[in-house]
């Protein structure tokens, strides 16, 4: 697949670029990317939580009343989950989300998602640029000239680049990413990718290990 290169004043330039159909034209696999995105999400995920079991609780062990012959319910001590301030049944303990995913399975779920963007032609390619300094207007002005501004856009940058990035980084609707680090959930998560041109041998080095 070949797109036209576009420079950052919006105009086509006269350089096309060329997709490999072996990572943008591949037959997509759903399952694939619902666990690669599944995965990326368990990650974030910081597993913190805990809350107070019957032996953390600082209340007294003595029985409340004895069991039989008060005409009431049958009670333990004051740490009981049945009482306010008592422990919690069962409750929530610090763990680890994540899970294990086959690096096969990753890279065929990148590709996946590569290919319906691919697809749907929600991939924009513009030359190799550079700020001169770090100024969020200029990267507006890009967004606006290749016509996506208002878009969900994911800009994928060959290498990391401070003026580029700290330019766009404010921006609600703009996430930047380099190359070598291109994820399902990001790719999928975006309306419009904006990939720098260079950027897109980066990716295929990436996912053809």
């Amino acid at each position: 697949m070949e797109l036209p290169v576009y420079n950052t004043a919006g105009k086509e330039t006269k350089s096309k670029a060329t997709l490999s159909a072996e990572i943008f034209g591949i037959e997509p696999n759903d399952h694939a990317i619902y666990l690669d995105v599944k995965q990326y999400l368990a990650n974030q995920r910081q597993g913190t939580h805990k809350s107070k079991e019957r032996n953390e609780i600082s209340g007294s062990t003595r029985k409340l009343h004895k069991q039989k012959g008060t005409g009431g319910s049958r009670k333990g001590d004051i740490n009981s989950p049945s009482f306010r301030g008592g422990a919690r049944v069962f409750g929530p303990r610090p763990r680890n989300y994540g899970f294990k995913l086959n690096k096969k399975v990753k890279v065929l779920a990148r590709k996946s998602a590569l290919t319906y963007k691919a697809q749907a032609n929600n991939i924009v390619v513009v030359e190799d640029f550079n700020f001169a300094a770090p100024k969020t207007k200029e990267f507006v002005g890009l967004l606006n000239s290749l016509k996506l501004s208002g878009e969900k856009v994911l800009v994928v940058l060959p290498e990391n680049n401070s003026n580029v990035v700290l330019s766009g980084r404010n921006l609600p609707k703009t996430k930047m990413i380099m190359a070598g680090d291109i994820n399902t959930y990001d790719v999928m998560n975006a309306a419009k990718i904006l990939m720098v041109n260079s950027s897109i041998a980066k990716i295929e080095e990436t996912l053809n290990k």
